[in-house]
């Protein structure tokens, strides 16, 4: 077995909008995320839809009607 291979781990800090969120191990002090479990909407239960411009209107306006048409001519 070798010796003297694996990084060091560190007590790290896992940061989320300037707090701390979780305590573990690490090969850094420090990780800054934007994302966890408690701010999620998954994990909250909060979901969030983002529509801005219509999904639906934005492909008929880029295709029309031509996605209907049948390729395959007999």
């Amino acid at each position: 077995m070798k010796k003297d291979i694996h990084p060091k781990l560190v007590p790290c800090k896992i940061i989320c909008n300037g707090e701390v969120v979780l305590n573990t191990y690490s090969t850094k002090p420090e990780l800054h995320v934007e994302v966890w479990s408690g701010n999620h909407p998954f994990w909250t239960g909060q979901q969030r839809f983002v529509d801005t411009e219509g999904r639906v209107e934005k492909f008929q306006k880029k295709f029309g009607d031509t996605y209907k048409r049948s390729s395959k001519k007999k």
